[in-house]
């Protein structure tokens, strides 16, 4: 397709800017980040943090250009579906613009994303086991009620809206090399892209998806949109599992290259950020930084900028990301010690641990394990380490006292 057939342009970005006043989307700051710059080789690394906007991400710009339009032509009610972001997004403009709204959030969505979404003024329904099943129950209740579908990418204004952030990026780093930005259903990068390919031809766009929710390769290969029967990622705001032909259009005509990323290097990315640039984020906003972390996007002499798209991770995920990345990092052990079952051992391999200056959390005591011969036992220790030396000089004066180890968490 040519850039002049293309849904959304530049001129539809600048007049969703011209909506869109600091009371509704605020300009979101950027900081340098020399500990990336120096793991990279980069000339510079510039971090867009879009978590900071209001309602936590990016989804508030492309909602409330959509719906303050159709509330000026006379609509009153709106649904949606969203893993989150885009919920919270769709509630916010609805409520500023004084209409109602409902939206159909997958049962597994971070609870912290529902207590926002309704917080915002949005009613809440809870259905389906992910984002595809949630956008069914929404599209159908549309129909019953009359209302208008505010869909997360697929849309023109949605698209339009996501692009006055790509303004905002080029006049916040004129010069930068590379623009790193994650994709779900491809609405963010579709218009990024669109108002940086006007403004700098020559500025590289890179789009990043999670592993387990790929759709744009083959998409691209297929010259048609993807859908996945199923998604398996951390990174929910990119959980889409699917684009649509409008965003794959745009990707096809503005977007350089695209890249893929782990969970464990979207984990990774995440306590990079939290240890490093002294900011909380979500899977989403993780996988542009995982992306340049990684070994399959090459920045070194560039200037770059990552863009953190958003900052609603569920405490509880942030738990389970953090346990992730610490055990790869060995700051914590899961040791099963294989003893002769008789009193004493279990506070005899605790002595030695304690020696050694480490902290247990907690010991397992297990004599069911098949390969177990009679009088024997695993001892399976939760201990704290100070990382890879730590851990090595822990597990050697184990073994030292007589006792066989195995490490689980490196062993899988």
């Amino acid at each position: 397709m040519s850039a002049d057939a293309l849904p959304v342009d530049y001129a539809d970005i600048e007049r969703a800017r011209e909506r869109l006043d600091g009371s509704v989307a605020k300009q979101t700051p950027v900081e340098r980040s020399t500990s990336l710059r120096d793991r990279v080789d980069a000339a510079a690394v510039h971090l867009k943090l879009e978590h900071l906007q209001w309602t936590g991400s990016f989804k508030t710009r492309g909602a409330y250009n959509k719906i303050s339009q159709d509330v000026a032509d006379g609509v009153d009610e709106f649904v949606a579906a969203s893993a989150g972001n885009h919920a919270q997004g769709v509630a916010f403009a609805a409520t500023r613009s004084d209409a109602s709204s409902t939206v159909f959030m997958p049962e597994t969505a971070p609870q912290a994303k529902v207590d926002a979404t309704r917080g915002y003024g949005a009613s809440v329904e809870l259905v389906g086991q992910d984002f595809q099943e949630a956008m069914s129950h929404a599209q159908a209740a549309c129909e019953e009620r009359g209302a208008t579908f505010v869909h997360a990418y697929d849309d023109p204004d949605i698209i339009a809206g996501q692009g006055t952030l790509g303004i905002e990026m080029y006049h916040d780093c004129p010069d930068v090399d590379t623009l790193v930005i994650p994709i779900g259903g491809g609405g963010l990068i579709g218009g990024v892209s669109t108002a940086i390919k006007h403004l700098s031809p020559e500025t590289r766009v890179v789009g990043v998806q999670a592993t387990g929710a790929e759709t744009v390769h083959e998409s691209l290969d297929k010259g048609i949109p993807v859908t996945l029967d199923d998604v398996d990622t951390i990174a929910d705001g990119i959980a889409t599992g699917g684009i649509s032909e409008t965003t794959l259009d745009l990707i096809r005509q503005n977007v350089d290259e695209v890249v893929t990323v782990s969970d464990t290097e979207i984990a990774t990315a995440i306590l990079f950020l939290m240890e490093r640039a002294k900011q909380v984020v979500e899977g989403a906003a993780a996988a542009p930084v995982a992306a340049v972390l990684g070994d399959r996007l090459d920045v070194s002499g560039e200037a770059v900028m990552p863009l953190l798209c958003g900052g609603n991770l569920d405490m509880t995920q942030l738990q389970t990301v953090l346990v992730h990345a610490l055990t790869r990092r060995q700051k914590i052990l899961r040791l099963r010690v294989r003893i002769d079952d008789r009193p004493g051992k279990m506070q005899h391999i605790s002595g030695i641990i304690a020696e050694k200056g480490a902290n247990i959390h907690d010991v397992r005591h297990d004599r069911s394990v098949n390969e177990l011969a009679v009088g024997e036992a695993d001892l399976v220790f939760r201990v704290e380490a100070g990382g890879v030396e730590h851990a090595r000089s822990i597990i050697e004066a184990v073994e030292a006292a007589g006792y066989p180890v195995e490490n689980l968490a490196t062993s899988r």
